[in-house]
């Protein structure tokens, strides 16, 4: 450090400000230290700044279904904020998230060195499944059940049920069939419950549920199931990709999207606006969700406790051509 200092023409204390991230130095002054760091070959020593400062400046991230849409955007999402912020993050993934499994899986970050942790599992925990918690390191729900002494974030799941919905009955049609997402997922029953509370103030009956796996495979079937009733004239499917499977299976058999059957999804991957036709879906601000766990943790982790609770994202419709004009 002293060697960078001398080679960069500033004080040690400006070099190890560097070193932690800190914005109270000058952009000019920065780069001359880093160009002094890079030509000495100087690294910080992590484990040194740990003692120091007592923080690791690393997150854990704790996640179940990394191949789903919004694990991936999330995760992108909390690592490029905590990069942003001056801290790595460290991974675990888990195949199942039972409550042993997630509870091994924290004390195992516990045990890597983390300042605080980011959980997002999207599972129903009963009231017997009891995490456990490592004791003394701050934590940050994504997604999921929420736990009352606990920060939590998501995309209020309801508000953007009820969007996708509502809009379906301002187009005229008498009621709205729904395509659900997997049993046991947390985002599922509220999207599902949203559903059938828009029916119901809006004084329409809720037909039968549709239920599918979030695959396209299983949207496929739902829709073939659909077109066993001759009266569907609007799905709202749970996601995207079971919003596909319907498609096509609409397709197949002739029943024109939208002019005698409008269909929305759920998510706004990039890929729906390029379906035949383009779907008409909910938007999830998933980067905004995922930066205000990394902001929620890190006040934590810096500054002390935090209220627990949930905080809620609002979500936006996309009107895209799949309701675009109904016949009915």
């Amino acid at each position: 450090m002293l060697d960078v200092a001398r080679r960069a023409g500033v004080s040690q204390q400006t070099v190890s400000r560097v070193s932690n991230g800190s914005e109270a130095v000058k952009p000019e002054t920065r780069e001359r230290v880093l160009a002094a760091m890079a030509e000495l070959g100087y690294r910080p020593n992590s484990a040194a700044r740990a003692l120091k400062s007592g923080r690791f400046m690393r997150i854990g991230v704790l996640m179940h279904n990394l191949n789903s849409f919004g694990a991936s955007r999330m995760l992108e999402a909390i690592n490029f904020e905590a990069a942003r912020r001056g801290y790595s993050i460290e991974l675990i993934a888990v195949s199942d998230p039972s409550t042993g499994e997630v509870t091994r899986a924290l004390s195992r970050l516990d045990h890597e060195a983390v300042d605080g942790i980011v959980l997002r599992l999207d599972t129903h925990r009963s009231p017997e499944q009891d995490i456990g918690f490592p004791s003394g390191i701050p934590t940050v729900i994504v997604e999921g059940d929420s736990f009352d002494d606990r920060v939590a974030v998501d995309a209020d799941q309801r508000q953007g049920a009820q969007l996708a919905v509502q809009h379906l009955l301002d187009l005229g049609h008498p009621t709205v069939w729904h395509v659900a997402g997997a049993e046991g997922y947390a985002s599922a029953a509220e999207r599902e419950r949203a559903w059938r509370d828009t029916l119901a103030a809006a004084g329409r009956t809720a037909p039968a549920l549709v239920r599918g796996d979030w695959s396209p495979e299983s949207g496929y079937a739902a829709g073939k199931r659909l077109l066993q009733e001759p009266d569907v004239t609007a799905v709202f499917c749970a996601n995207d990709q079971m919003a596909l499977g319907v498609l096509r299976a609409f397709h197949e058999a002739g029943r024109a999207v939208p002019a005698e059957a409008s269909v929305v999804g759920f998510d706004d991957t990039q890929e729906s606006a390029y379906f035949w036709p383009p779907l008409t879906t909910v938007h999830q601000d998933l980067e905004g969700v995922g930066a205000s766990a990394v902001t929620l943790l890190l006040a934590q982790i810096e500054d002390g406790p935090v209220a627990p609770g949930v905080r809620l994202t609002q979500n936006q419709l996309i009107v895209r051509k799949s309701t675009d004009a109904w016949n009915g």
